[in-house]
């Protein structure tokens, strides 16, 4: 499991707050011309989040979320899951069909079924083309306002403190109670289409949304604690009483309202819940809610993070090999194995569960790059070489990930092939925004590499890299890239 930093954190499509939303979208709407590819914002200071990379959570949301797809009619292949760390039960779509997914979620649900409704939800947001309207109408709620505001300051300089003051702050606020009472109308109106295409999917799979139900529920009470007194035009969302209200009455005349969920799908939640719960939260807490009286896979599973957490590396091995014995099959075990083994400065030892674990789950990119890592830290140029295979079948599968681009980098280097080198990490360096750098390490690939692919992707990415060529934004990154290198 790893973690990098991401974009800062887009609009909640779930769960944020009603007057939050209010001035956030005041706020992107002035912003849209400048950043339209994102939707929003989250609520607060537009702070970086912390995404996390795990191959085991990824496929397990993959089983659950890509049916979803499919009975609505979106490709897969079209939609990008990301993993955020954050405490909230929330998930949310961005422009570019992401779907964000917290941690929280997964860790507060008490089944697959509750997840399946929120991704039900969410996939009712992309197939209706949701998020792609919504800056249109931010900037139309945000230019009414303003053409407000602006109407009620001429009358506040004729008026000064008299009753045109007065009625100049009517003005201004009618104007933007109007406005983003419009977009209001807008979104609600798109949750209630997302609750009604959602529970529809659900249906076609033939999953219960009875999870769905016991969710809202749930957040019902939080939800009336945080908002109670708001007049429930202001809400960028149905009531969850509303909601909660229309899904119970479709799962009690569903055909699939009490049907189970896949028991695969139910244990791999169970797994994937327990491996969240053991990396994010304390060892103590993971303790109590694992003790060892529970002999559940799930719980062994929490227990032998947690200890492996707190430096007993042996321990945790150890509560490991017997559940590896009870399912041979299972990938993510010995990843864990190879994974704990590699961190104790063990690597050699490392390669035996980390190839295991390629073997059984061959088209998964992260596991592949850690079996790199490994023969990379092994050193002898039989290893390296290895490494470089590893490395290219996991960029083969997951072209954009830039961590994978530097391991491959260093692993020519350590070889000696240093156009090679310079071409990988030209590749790391445009991915993450080092524009300067993407030029040099691209054109000092270009002058040596010979004729053929490897060297007319170095003059792609030179070309690609040159001011010239780049987005506003990028020539931003471009600028303050070059302020740091100074």
């Amino acid at each position: 499991m790893r973690k990098a930093w991401s974009l800062p954190d887009m609009r909640s499509a779930w769960c944020l707050p009603a007057w939050s939303l209010l001035k956030l979208l005041v706020m992107l709407a002035s912003l849209v011309p400048f950043f339209a590819p994102v939707a929003a914002r989250a609520q607060g200071a537009a702070a970086p989040v912390v995404t996390i990379r795990d191959a085991e959570t990824e496929a397990f949301l993959r089983a659950v979320a890509h049916p979803l797809f499919r009975a609505a009619g979106v490709d897969p292949a079209l939609v990008r899951i990301t993993l955020v760390q954050a405490r909230p039960i929330n998930a949310f779509v961005t422009t570019g069909n992401r779907m964000f997914i917290n941690t929280g979620l997964i860790q507060q649900a008490e089944g697959v079924a509750e997840l399946a409704g929120v991704l039900a939800h969410e996939t009712g947001h992309i197939a209706g083309g949701h998020v792609a309207r919504l800056p249109e109408e931010m900037r139309n709620a945000f230019l009414k306002s303003i053409g407000g505001m602006m109407l009620g300051l001429g009358a506040a300089v004729g008026g000064g403190r008299n009753v045109g003051g007065n009625a100049a702050g009517a003005v201004m606020l009618g104007s933007q109670s109007m406005a983003m009472g419009e977009l209001y109308a807008f979104t609600r109106a798109q949750e209630q289409a997302a609750d009604q295409a959602g529970v529809a999917y659900l249906d076609r799979l033939g999953w219960s949304s009875r999870g769905l139900v016991r969710l809202l529920g749930r957040m019902q009470d939080q939800e009336l604690l945080a908002v109670g007194r708001q007049d429930p035009y202001f809400r960028t969302h149905p009531l969850s009483r509303d909601r909660l209200a229309f899904v119970t009455e479709h799962a009690a005349r569903s055909r699939a309202g009490d049907a189970a969920y896949p028991p695969a799908l139910e244990a791999g939640f169970r797994m994937v819940r327990a491996k969240l719960d053991g990396f994010i939260e304390a060892p103590l807490t993971t303790g109590r809610r694992y003790p060892d009286t529970d002999p559940a896979a799930a719980a062994r599973y929490a227990r032998a993070i947690a200890q492996y957490r707190s430096g007993r590396a042996d321990l945790a091995l150890q509560i490991l090999a017997p559940l590896v014995r009870d399912q041979p099959g299972n990938p993510w075990l010995r990843e864990l194995q190879g994974q704990i083994l590699f961190e104790a400065g063990r690597p050699a030892e490392a390669l035996v569960p980390l190839r295991d674990a390629a073997r059984l789950a061959p088209a998964e990119a992260l596991i592949r790059t850690a079996l790199g890592r490994a023969l990379l830290e092994a050193g002898d140029p039989a290893s390296l070489r290895a490494a470089i295979g590893e490395f290219e079948s996991s960029l083969r599968l997951e072209r954009d990930n830039a961590f994978t681009w530097r391991q491959l980098g260093i692993a020519h280097g350590r070889l000696g092939e240093m156009p090679q080198a310079d071409l990988a990490l030209a590749e790391e360096a445009m991915l993450l925004g080092d524009f300067p750098g993407a030029r040099m390490l691209a054109r000092r690939a270009e002058e040596t590499l010979p004729p053929g692919p490897p060297r007319l992707r170095a003059q792609d990415l030179r070309e690609a890299a040159k001011r010239d060529n780049l987005t506003p934004e990028q020539r931003a990154q471009d600028d303050a890239m070059r302020r740091r290198q100074r």
